[in-house]
C-alpha cells in the first residue's frame, strides 16, 4: 500500500483514526470530524508505532497498518484455527492468555495461533463437552467467556504450578462440598474408591462419596454439587460429556475448576481419563492406583477451594 501521512484525508484516514482510538490513543475532536490526518492523528500513529517495536516515523505504511489491524481484533471476532500462514493478533492474544490462566498451557503468550495453541483448544474444548476439533468459534468463546471471573485480571504467564493443598485447606473442602465419585472399568474404580478412603481418612464430614455409576448418583446422593467419573479409556467419538485427562499435575486443578465452572448443567459432570492408554503395558500396581488417588483429591480440593463461598 501507499503510505498514509500528514495531510492526507477521506475514509482511509477516518478507519485509522477509529483504530486508533479505540486503542485509546488520543486525536483531536476537529480531525476525527473532518477526517483528516493532522498533527494529533500523526503524534499516535508515531506512539503506536513505537509502542509496537515499528520503525520511527509518523505515516501510517504496510507493517504499521498490519500492526494496527492485528492490534484492534478482538476474541469472537473471527474463527481461529492452525492454518499457514498463522492467525495473529490481538484475539490470538487473548486466548492464549485466558487458556494460560485457566490452565491449558499454550506455551508463549505470542499472539500466533500454531501448534501449542492448537493442542491447548483441544484440551479445553473436550473439558467443556466441546467438539474438540482446535477450531475456535462461537462456542469455545462462550465457554471462554462463562468462566470470566477465573481469568479476569489473572497473570496469563503460563499455568500456574499447583503445590500440595495441605490437610487444614483439604479438611474445609471436603467438609463443604458434596461430590459424587465413580469409575467405569475396574482400575479407576479401584482409583475412585481410595479417593474415597483418603477423604474419610481425613474427615468423618467428608462430602465425597462412592456410588456405582453415575446414572446413579440423583437416587444415591441427590445433593451432589458434581460428579467425576474416572475411566482409562479415552473419550468415546461423539461424546459431549466434559473430558479432563490427567496428565500434566500441576494445571489439572485449573482444568477441573473449569470444567465444572463452564458446565452448562445444574450438576457438572466430569469425566477424568486417567494416564493408562494405547501404551499401557498391563502393569498396574497398587502404588499406582493409591499415587493417582492422592493426586487427584489433591486436585479436586485444590480446585473446589476457588468454587465455594
Amino acid at each position: 500500500m501507499d503510505p498514509i501521512n500528514e495531510g492526507a484525508e477521506g475514509v482511509a484516514v477516518e478507519d485509522i483514526q477509529d483504530r486508533l482510538s479505540s486503542l485509546g490513543y488520543a486525536i483531536e475532536k476537529d480531525e476525527l470530524d473532518e477526517k483528516r490526518y493532522g498533527k494529533s492523528t500523526a503524534s499516535a500513529v508515531a506512539r503506536f508505532r513505537l509502542d509496537h517495536d515499528l520503525l520511527l516515523g509518523d505515516e501510517v505504511d504496510t507493517a504499521t497498518w498490519a500492526a494496527l489491524v492485528d492490534e484492534c481484533y478482538q476474541l469472537g471476532d473471527r474463527t481461529l484455527y492452525l492454518r499457514l500462514p498463522n492467525f495473529h493478533g490481538n484475539d490470538v492474544r487473548q486466548l492464549q492468555e485466558r487458556l494460560n490462566v485457566l490452565g491449558f498451557s499454550c506455551g508463549e503468550v505470542d499472539g500466533q495461533y500454531g501448534a501449542h495453541t492448537e493442542a491447548a483448544v483441544k484440551q479445553f474444548q473436550e473439558s467443556m463437552g466441546l467438539l474438540a476439533d482446535g477450531m475456535a468459534f462461537q462456542d469455545t468463546f462462550d465457554a471462554i467467556d462463562r468462566l470470566h471471573h477465573v481469568w479476569e485480571s489473572k497473570n496469563a504467564a503460563g499455568p500456574h504450578p499447583q503445590s500440595g493443598i495441605g490437610f487444614a485447606r483439604a479438611l474445609n473442602v471436603l467438609e463443604n462440598v458434596r461430590l459424587c465419585i465413580t469409575g467405569d472399568d475396574p482400575i479407576s474404580r479401584n482409583v475412585a474408591g481410595r479417593i474415597w478412603n483418603l477423604a474419610s481418612a481425613t474427615t468423618a464430614q467428608s462430602g465425597i462419596e462412592l456410588v456405582d455409576s453415575a446414572d446413579t448418583v440423583e437416587q444415591e446422593s441427590p445433593d451432589a454439587q458434581a460428579v467425576f467419573l474416572l475411566s482409562t479409556s479415552p473419550l468415546p467419538e461423539g461424546s459431549t460429556v466434559s473430558n479432563v485427562v490427567m496428565d500434566d499435575v500441576d494445571s489439572l486443578p485449573l482444568r477441573l475448576r473449569a470444567a465444572v465452572e463452564g458446565s452448562r448443567e445444574e450438576r457438572p459432570l466430569v469425566r477424568i481419563e486417567l494416564p493408562v492408554g494405547p501404551n499401557f503395558d498391563g502393569t498396574f500396581t497398587i502404588a499406582d492406583a493409591q499415587t493417582y488417588a492422592v493426586l487427584l483429591l489433591d486436585a479436586i480440593c485444590s480446585a473446589f477451594e476457588q468454587i465455594i463461598p
